[in-house]
């Protein structure tokens, strides 16, 4: 996921300032609105400068101390000004320029034309970033491969529909192409909807270069400076390769490598239990491969609620060619070459991290700026969500219920009954704190939670809400009733808090 910052900068050597809705920039040199948005920094989007501070208008000294990015009150929004008809602000090209054209970039650029902002996104290399070309959209359709594959092959699950199926195939290169042939699906889509709307998409790497300037161009060929009132950068991310390991995208790959399928090997060694290993090693296994986990930490899917995670190790793990290691560390790994195989020698993996946020002094938690639960930009120092065992040692009442897929006749009828949904809670109030979906359709069934979550909706009132019979919604239908709040009376309710 992605999503965006709106800077402006001063000049070249000045520090950055925030605008505020008000025309404004802040009024305090510690802070940043709560309205901000992010999906990473990079040091080409920058020159001069590496210092990010805030301007008073009140106060014409430059500060030069990194700001700590803290919650502001809720009037104060960062947005680009409207003008209403389009046309761009006076003095500038734009009145908006995205440094990006992933989703966050797309996202905003789609907002700010609601709005009624001449806008322009900058895009070095295709439209769509990681999301649609190297992440969310090809590994998405490598699963739906992989399931499908898993089915055919299961002889026991088809004869319990009746069904009998010859040994199943695949063709590898029909695989990375139904992948790759959605990126270009969707890349394409998003591409249209940005011409149909009148967004101007430049095409090279983009740079701030002074006071509301950007310059954008490719490598060696000639650059173009443009300029606009405010500046969005939505640069994305990257695979983080740990220090030690060598990367030659053949037989030492990142996830970027991976989702073409150019090979399937007879056995991989994927360092990391995360969600995206689990992902990989889901479309591995089904191809054929034997996987092996290397997890820093001493437990598989460490992320994980630990009661989901051990459901999870039984259903995706266990029963696959799938061994692992945890609590060791992949110190070094070493590319195969002249006739030997690849080395390992059992370091902490990650996924993705920012694009070099550190060259603007942006305070971070392991490589990400901490957001609250709404996607803004918190206290630097990181609000973390009040874990269970943490809440019950604070004296922080809390409740748990649960729903089992068994209990579900859409999931019956598809033979998927493995699975749960649980749900924490608060029984004084009915507010959600959380919830954790593994089985069918997680996925989808997940964003009725989330959502009043978001909207700070309390059980009470979710819980009469209609669900179709017989569904997968009913799941969370059931989970909802479960819960026993002792004040029924619903009320109106503040921001929620994060969990």
């Amino acid at each position: 996921m992605q999503s965006a910052m709106s800077l402006s900068l001063s000049s070249s050597s000045s520090p950055i300032t925030v605008r505020s809705n008000t025309g404004s920039t802040s009024s305090s040199p510690n802070v940043f609105s709560s309205q901000l948005r992010f999906c990473g920094l990079r040091r080409e989007a920058f020159t001069g400068t590496r210092s990010l501070s805030s301007n008073n208008n009140n106060n014409n000294n430059n500060t030069k101390n990194a700001v700590m990015f803290k919650r502001l009150c809720p009037k104060t929004k960062v947005t680009a000004s409207l003008n209403g008809n389009g046309a761009q602000s006076k003095g500038f090209d734009y009145d908006l320029v995205i440094i990006g054209a992933g989703v966050g970039g797309h996202g905003a650029a789609l907002h700010a034309v609601e709005k009624g902002l001449k806008t322009a996104i900058i895009e070095g290399d295709v439209v769509g970033g990681t999301c649609v070309n190297r992440g969310c959209v090809p590994s998405k359709a490598l699963l739906a491969v992989s399931g499908r594959m898993r089915e055919l092959q299961n002889e026991h699950h088809m004869k319990s529909f009746g069904l009998q199926v010859a040994a199943a195939g695949y063709d590898r290169q029909g695989v990375a192409d139904h992948a790759e042939n959605l990126a270009t699906k969707i890349r394409n889509n998003l591409t249209n909807s940005l011409k149909s709307l009148g967004v101007d998409i430049l095409t090279g790497v983009g740079t701030v270069v002074g006071q509301q300037k950007v310059k954008y161009g490719k490598a060696g060929g000639s650059e173009t400076v443009i300029t606009a009132k405010d500046i969005i950068i939505a640069t994305g991310s990257v695979p983080f390769v740990p220090k030690g390991v060598e990367v030659d995208g053949k037989t030492v790959i990142t996830s970027d490598h991976a989702l073409k399928l150019e090979t399937v090997p007879e056995w991989i060694v994927i360092v990391g239990s995360g969600y995206i290993g689990l992902e990989f090693s889901d479309v591995y296994t089904a191809l054929g491969s034997e996987v092996t986990f290397v997890e820093a930490l001493d437990q598989l899917m460490p992320g994980f609620d630990p009661e989901i995670g051990k459901l999870a190790q039984r259903v995706l793990i266990n029963p696959r060619k799938i061994d692992y290691h945890t609590g060791v560390f992949a110190t070094k790994i070493t590319p195969a070459k002249d006739g030997k195989p690849v080395t390992i020698e059992l370091i902490d993996a990650k996924t993705k991290e920012p694009k070099d946020t550190l060259e603007v002094n942006v305070e971070t938690q392991r490589g990400f700026i901490p957001v609250d639960e709404r996607m803004r930009v918190i206290d630097s120092k990181g609000k973390l969500p009040q874990a269970r065992e943490k809440a019950e040692k604070e004296g922080f009442e809390i409740s748990i219920a649960k729903t089992s897929f068994k209990a579900n006749t859409k999931a019956l009828a598809e033979n998927e009954g493995e699975g749960m949904a649980k749900l924490i809670y608060r029984p004084d109030n009915g507010e959600i704190l959380g919830v954790h979906i593994f089985g069918m359709h997680a996925a989808d069934l997940i964003h009725e939670a989330s959502n009043a979550i978001a909207l700070g909706t309390r059980i009470q009132d979710i819980k009469y809400a209609v669900h179709a019979h017989p569904t997968l919604s009913e799941v969370i239908d059931e989970l909802f009733k479960s819960a026993k709040v002792k004040n029924e009376a619903s009320r109106a309710v503040g921001e929620p808090v994060a969990v």
